[in-house]
């Protein structure tokens, strides 16, 4: 595969394609990647893939976007496809710029804006939390009430299955995420009962949290921890998608691959 940070022919690679789904991207760089990067790898490469669609003819590209390119690490109220898009980060900015790019390009497409993702060997925020939870350290998260979305890696490998084959999806965008939203607290719970552990959740009044986390410079991680983003993934289930997983459930499978083994015996001989 070329190497996104540089302009390159899509033509050849799309020579008798008849459904591309792009979700090759830079993320979880933050500073690290500057916005202009941002912008080449995650916007350019994507108007220059539907460019070449429309001249290969493909019959559907599938984008995987973000939630980020709606919205920022938290929301007021519970997200839409009708809520005018407010990306607050340069990965963000960037998603929504290959959507646009994607609608005029006259490419037939489905844009998907996944919220976070979980599964097994998640990276980014999911991961941070699955190691915290995996740790036997005491976590200060009880008294926080802000209630986050989530999708199951298995629920979006549904929706871009769905996406691929529905006429209904042509030309549309949609929010995913499971059915319901959790609560940190909530989330912590489950993670650690799969590892047969209790909670051991530590009450610690929100103010205080916010106030310690914005003095230490890091008001965004306030917003995640302790804000709510919750969105509606009801455009999408009337089309006809329908999410196999409960988030419960796959919270739980999740921790599995990261139970600590246990010590058996020696059998005596």
């Amino acid at each position: 595969m070329p190497d996104l940070a540089e302009r390159f022919d899509w033509d050849p690679l799309l020579a008798g394609v008849a459904c591309v789904v792009h979700l090759a991207g830079v993320a979880h760089r933050g500073a690290a990647v500057s916005e202009a990067m941002y912008d080449l790898i995650n916007h350019v490469a994507v108007a220059d893939l539907a460019a070449a669609a429309v001249r290969a003819g493909v019959a559907r590209v599938v984008f995987i976007s973000s939630i980020g390119s709606q919205c920022g690490p938290s929301a007021e109220h519970v997200l839409s496809e009708a809520d005018e898009p407010r990306p607050t980060t340069a990965y963000g900015r960037a998603k929504l710029a290959a959507e646009i790019a994607l609608r005029a390009s006259a490419c037939p497409h489905t844009i998907l804006r996944p919220v976070l993702i979980y599964g097994p060997d998640a990276p980014g925020n999911m991961r941070m939390l699955v190691r915290l939870a995996a740790s036997r350290w005491p976590l200060p998260f009880g008294a926080l009430t802000g209630r986050r979305s989530l999708l199951a890696i298995d629920n979006l490998i549904g929706a871009v299955e769905f996406a691929m084959h529905s006429p209904a999806a042509r030309n549309e965008t949609y929010v995913v995420a499971d059915r319901d939203a959790l609560t940190l607290p909530e989330i912590v719970r489950v993670l650690r009962a799969a590892l047969a552990r209790s909670p051991r959740l530590v009450p610690i009044p929100p103010w205080l949290f916010a106030n310690a986390l914005r003095l230490l410079g890091q008001g965004d991680l306030w917003r995640r921890l302790g804000g709510s983003l919750v969105a509606d993934p009801g455009k999408l289930i009337e089309a006809g998608w329908r999410p196999a997983v409960d988030t419960r459930d796959g919270l739980a499978a999740m921790m599995r691959p990261v139970a600590p083994l246990s010590v058996q015996p020696a059998k005596p001989r």
